[in-house]
């Protein structure tokens, strides 16, 4: 049995934190590869380990030899599941790794805005405080979480998580989801709809999967909808907001602020309206990474591929 890891790097050394695979066979791995190569590497391999590299159609017909195929993450939508299906192919995911820490830089994004700790320990470092006439300063105004709301558009796993650290800072919540779970509401969280999420938050903190229709949910419309003086958070998925408008609000004052982790093209293009935009804080694409979850993806994607090769499904997606 031949098992290759076409783009583990980011999930762990090329080798080190893969050695266990090679329980399934003879292993390849590799930190990145290139559309081009991806044909090429996979070659005769019947176990295919893929986090961003995509898995066409066209791959699929080169590679018939592949038999089962691991995403290192909860989307899969870069591999062409219907056409996997149509051969046979597995396709599993590792779904509810990242919950926690998702949750956590969420708060952590939340928390730099209204407390502004970045800029104050540069301030600090730069000497300011050494030269103040005063015992303490700040650099724009500091907010209370305590008595806000909070609008949680995406009330799965992550967005429930949010809404409870929400709650423990005395936050009110309001929810919008395409589903709604009566047992998750409390006397500080509550399901609304969209508008009147929009209408009454405080700070608005997107955490749903991106569908069309949720492509671009905030856009110069819902932004209008949004009290003066927002604030906006995304680490959800980068084409859920519509990136002109959200720099544009920035711009005008509309937001106050912007705390985002996900682009709607990754790696960031040097011409994103966002890179520019005041009060626009922005972390690439971080806010899954912790050591722990990291170490989850491995151990579930290895369960993935043990149970496959035991006759059992696991974590499949497209049906099989």
């Amino acid at each position: 049995m031949k098992i290759v890891i076409l783009d583990g790097t980011i999930i762990g050394e090329t080798e080190k934190d893969w050695e266990r695979f090679r329980d399934f066979g003879e292993l390849s791995a590799y930190d990145i590869t290139p559309d081009e190569k991806t044909v090429e590497r996979i070659g005769d391999a019947e176990l295919v380990i893929v986090d961003k590299t995509n898995i066409t159609e066209e791959v699929l017909q080169a590679c018939p030899n592949i038999k089962f195929i691991g995403v290192l993450a909860t989307g899969y939508n870069i591999v062409d599941t219907e056409a996997a299906a149509r051969r046979g192919i597995p396709v599993a995911n590792v779904p509810n790794y990242s919950t926690d820490i998702v949750a956590q830089a969420t708060i952590a994004l939340i928390l730099e805005i209204v407390n502004k700790v970045g800029i104050h320990n540069e301030s600090v470092h730069r000497g300011d405080w050494c030269h103040s006439k005063y015992f303490c300063y700040t650099l724009g105004q500091v907010h209370e979480l305590k008595g806000k709301t909070i609008g949680i558009i995406g009330f799965g796993n992550i967005g429930r998580a949010v809404g409870r650290i929400a709650e423990a800072f005395g936050m009110k919540v309001l929810a919008y989801s395409r589903t709604k779970h009566p047992e998750y509401e409390s006397e500080n969280c509550r399901y609304t709809d969209l508008d009147t999420l929009l209408m009454n938050s405080d700070i608005v903190s997107v955490h749903c999967p991106l569908f069309p229709e949720t492509k671009e949910i905030i856009n110069r419309s819902s932004i209008a909808k949004m009290k003066d003086g927002a604030i906006l958070i995304n680490t959800s998925r980068g084409p859920c907001i519509a990136e002109q408008d959200v720099a544009d609000a920035l711009k005008s004052g509309k937001l106050l602020a912007a705390g985002l982790d996900v682009m709607s093209e990754e790696p960031m293009k040097p011409d994103n309206p966002l890179l520019t935009a005041p009060n626009c804080i922005i972390t690439p694409h971080i806010a899954w990474a912790s050591e722990e979850a990291i170490q989850r993806i491995r151990d579930i994607t290895y369960e993935n591929v043990r149970a496959f090769l035991n006759d059992e499904s696991k974590n499949i997606v497209n049906g099989l």
